[in-house]
């Protein structure tokens, strides 16, 4: 009997892989067909595994500037979220008065925020500061930038405040008498005790900010500075959709989180362990 219950449990969790896989395979197979061999079986092999698709639709995506418009962005946004997480969640974990209580409260608060209700708001407020103090806010990747960080820096210093509160005080207290400066023991002791939750936070954030559409969509209008996810609207016209080409751009589009994502899993599943632990 319960050879039978974990044949039919494994048989259960093999239809419900198929089931999350479908969307990705109906993608791969429908990249190499035409227009009419997609509509004539959605879901037949291709007649012939062809690249050329995968070609003209990096030429309509301007592929390689959508690259480099995304990974500028996702780089430089994680990196400052990093710097900026890690010393305000350090801050407000070893600051015991009711400000830093309160600070990280509104840092949680803000998690319940649905961006949609900021949208506006925010265009209006962005709108606003490069009218009147003409710092380009809006259409440009640093003022992406600037928005990504506002967005993600609570998150992250959720997850940075609840490691940095089970690493014992006393390591401070000790690099403090030998002499290191506030600025030297976060670098030299914090910081490298960070690094399994540093390496959560950086995948969770490159993933989320690699695979954004809506605030690119809203902040940036020019062509030039269109990120990979925001090309492949090119292939969604208000009369026709261009099924196979967008199939195309769509693969095109989450290969490199993809790529990223299993290079670092391990680093992902350890940090979260460890972090749970502590």
């Amino acid at each position: 009997m319960k050879k039978f219950y974990k044949i039919l449990k494994e048989l259960l969790l093999l239809i419900a892989a198929l089931f999350f896989l479908s969307p990705i395979y109906i993608i791969i197979v429908n990249s190499f067909k035409d227009r009419q061999e997609l509509y004539e079986n959605v879901l037949a092999l291709p007649k012939e595994f062809s690249f050329q698709y995968y070609i003209e639709a990096m030429e309509k995506m301007n592929f390689l500037n959508a690259l480099a418009n995304s990974l500028y962005i996702t780089i430089l946004s994680v990196l400052i979220i990093v710097v900026l997480s890690s010393m305000t969640a350090w801050m407000l974990a070893r600051t015991d008065n009711k400000l830093s209580k309160i600070i990280f409260m509104i840092f949680i608060a803000t998690m319940l925020i649905p961006f949609q209700t900021l949208m506006m708001p925010l265009m209006q407020f962005m709108s606003t500061i490069t009218n009147t103090l003409h710092i380009p806010m809006i259409n440009t990747r640093e003022g992406l930038i600037f928005m990504h960080i506002g967005f993600s820096s609570s998150i992250s210093v959720f997850l940075y405040h609840g490691f940095v509160k089970s690493i014992p005080i006393t390591l401070e207290e000790a690099a403090t008498i030998d002499g290191a400066s506030k600025f030297g023991v976060f670098w030299r002791i914090i910081f490298p005790i960070l690094k399994p939750i540093t390496v959560t936070v950086m995948i969770l954030n490159v993933i989320n900010i690699w695979n954004d559409y809506l605030l690119p969509s809203l902040t940036l209008t020019d062509k030039g500075l269109r990120t990979i996810p925001l090309s492949t609207f090119y292939f969604f016209g208000e009369f026709t959709i261009q099924w196979n080409l967008a199939m195309a751009g769509l693969m095109l589009t989450i290969i490199p989180v993809v790529i990223f994502y299993v290079l670092a899993q391990k680093h992902i599943i350890k940090g979260i362990g460890e972090g749970a632990v502590k």
